[in-house]
């Protein structure tokens, strides 16, 4: 086992402890909502999307799961993960009115809290061939359109309602930092996006309609190539599995 106090292993840590900084931005989303500052919880969403997108290129950079293997890196990564992407944009949601007041919106956000603990708790939820298994838990991506577009409550609902029922569904969605096919066009178009997320949040509240639309080609391209790549995939090996408990 590799010392933890050589160059390597001190690296390693580091960048565990980059992917831990996930958590105390989630923290301070959640305080910003609270606040009602979305401006603010946007930007640290952001913060958190780009250490998320660049922590597993760095460990895999730097051998980190060789080098500290009794360290569960990846449990670390789903716990941020499901403060970030999950808990701290459906507090966002809930604090500043994109929910139904009382009952119905504690009940919705309860939704995505729901059906993303089932899905981080599923060991083929990233699938050996590198995508997600059901809706991503990409709430995060709900919240910040919601709040980028001024969605009504209504409307907001019934796109978490649809997307906890799309996390059940076994269809496979890339996972832009790991996949094979388009890399490189994908990560770059991914970076535009971020650009475009900036854009969209230093002018609210009453962001450009064609920046929105620039964004939501994006999300139009990550969507149409999973639905591609993974009807290619069902051709060659079949489809997947029903999702076992549903």
């Amino acid at each position: 086992m590799t010392s933890t106090w050589t160059w390597s292993g001190v690296r390693s840590w580091i960048v565990h402890g980059y992917t831990a900084t996930g958590a105390v931005l989630a923290l301070l989303i959640v305080l910003a909502a609270v606040d009602g500052d979305v401006a603010r919880a946007l930007w640290l969403g952001l913060a958190a999307l780009v250490i998320d997108g660049t922590d597993g290129m760095l460990a895999r950079r730097f051998g980190v799961k060789e080098r500290l293997p009794w360290f569960d890196g990846a449990l670390l990564d789903n716990i941020v993960d499901y403060l970030t992407y999950v808990f701290a944009p459906v507090v966002l949601l809930l604090q500043t009115g994109y929910l139904p007041d009382g009952t119905t919106g504690t009940v919705v956000a309860v939704l995505p809290l729901v059906a993303s603990s089932y899905q981080f708790c599923r060991v083929d939820a990233k699938t050996d061939d590198h995508f997600f298994l059901g809706f991503p838990s990409y709430w995060n991506v709900v919240a910040f359109y919601a709040i980028a577009m001024d969605l009504s409550a209504q409307v907001t609902s019934a796109i978490i309602v649809v997307c906890a029922l799309l996390v059940l569904v076994p269809v496979g969605y890339i996972y832009p930092s790991r996949m094979t096919v388009l890399r490189t066009p994908t990560l770059v178009l991914s970076a535009v996006w971020m650009v475009l997320y900036a854009v969209i949040t230093a002018q609210l509240p009453s962001p450009d309609p064609w920046v929105i639309a620039a964004s939501l080609a994006y999300i139009a391209y990550y969507c149409g190539l999973s639905l591609y790549l993974e009807a290619r995939r069902r051709r060659a090996v079949g489809p997947r599995p029903v999702l076992e408990g549903v």
